[in-house]
């Protein structure tokens, strides 16, 4: 029989983990809790986000909405779980260490684990200056973003991924309809955000602003998260009536959408409803060819936090959040 190439991948996977996430469905498992990462010392948090409905999307009010916010229209979410931070360097250099999993006794993988890609060896430093120590993650390509959340199943068998647009903005509303989730004064930006007005031009330490609501820090600024949606500027127009857990899967390469707004940004940008898409130029400055699939030599303002469903799709959907299907180039 043969079999076709997803099923190989996602059969060499379960092969290697030691690991099978179980359905949590019941509401009291439903709670915060860390992941730890098994043969180090390093854990993320991440807090449960309701089930729920909210209305996605700008008002006409709002001086600063962008055509590709419109219409605003309800949108319903199934419950899931979201990082309270953006992913740090010191666990994304974990996904780019081979050696640390060969030298690990606490972590039964083999040092090269079929199906699982890394990230080519940056040329540049990718933290351009800024530093690594509790600072975000920054310049990978969203697929290098995906891969990470397939490496994590490896490590923890629990299927994470990225969020959706809709995800995102939901998570990051936490409730409000306002242009932030304190509310429309971007003055108070200060307590919540790193960005043009505050940030000295570069990142800060995960964690170190108010967090919204939810629980969730630096949703705004620091640097602008990946989603797993295309970036569509018409989107919100081709949908019709109240949608269910909407998701743009990707048919192009260019552009992914991004949502928060980063360190270099001004207020408006880092609005709950403000959207743009990824562009090739962020690759201007690398040699290879085709373009590396992994790294954004010239966007240090991308970063990303993943997300976790309480009932996790089987193994045969993985690669609809994987991203094995889509265009990288």
């Amino acid at each position: 029989m043969i079999f076709p190439q997803f099923l190989i991948s996602i059969i060499s996977l379960l092969a290697i983990s030691p690991f099978v996430e179980k359905p949590l469905l019941s509401t009291h498992n439903f709670d915060p809790y860390q992941q730890d990462i098994p043969g180090t010392s390093l854990s993320f948090g991440l807090v449960p986000i309701p089930k729920g409905e909210f209305t996605m999307g700008s008002s006409s009010s709002d001086d600063h909405a962008q055509p590709d916010e419109f219409p605003a229209h309800r949108v319903a979410l199934d419950a899931f779980w979201m990082g309270t931070h953006e992913i740090p360097w010191e666990i994304y250099e974990l996904f780019m260490d081979k050696e640390h999993e060969a030298s690990s006794s606490e972590v039964q993988l083999p040092a090269e684990v079929d199906g699982l890609t890394r990230p080519s060896t940056p040329y540049l430093d990718m933290s351009f200056g800024m530093g690594k120590d509790k600072k975000p993650a920054l310049a990978m390509t969203q697929y290098g973003a995906i891969q990470f959340c397939k490496w994590l199943y490896t490590r923890t068998g629990v299927f994470y991924r990225l969020p959706t647009e809709a995800e995102w903005e939901y998570a990051a509303r936490a409730g409000s309809q306002s242009a932030y989730f304190f509310g429309d004064d971007p003055q108070k930006l200060e307590e919540y955000a790193w960005y043009a007005e505050n940030s000295g031009d570069i990142t800060h330490n995960i964690g170190e602003k108010k967090p919204n609501p939810w629980g969730l820090y630096d949703m705004y600024g620091n640097v602008a998260e990946w989603t797993l949606d295309q970036y569509l500027p018409h989107a919100y127009q081709d949908r019709e009536g109240a949608v269910e857990n909407p998701h743009e899967v990707a048919t192009e390469p260019y552009p992914w959408s991004l949502r928060g707004g980063s360190y270099y940004d001004q207020a408006e940008y880092l609005r709950s409803a403000s959207r743009y898409g990824s562009t090739e130029n962020w690759r201007m400055r690398d040699p290879q060819f085709p373009k590396s699939i992994w790294w954004n030599t010239d966007a240090p303002f991308v970063g990303f936090r993943i997300v976790r469903d309480p009932t996790p799709p089987s193994p045969e959907e993985f690669e609809r959040y994987w991203g094995e299907q889509t265009p990288t180039k």
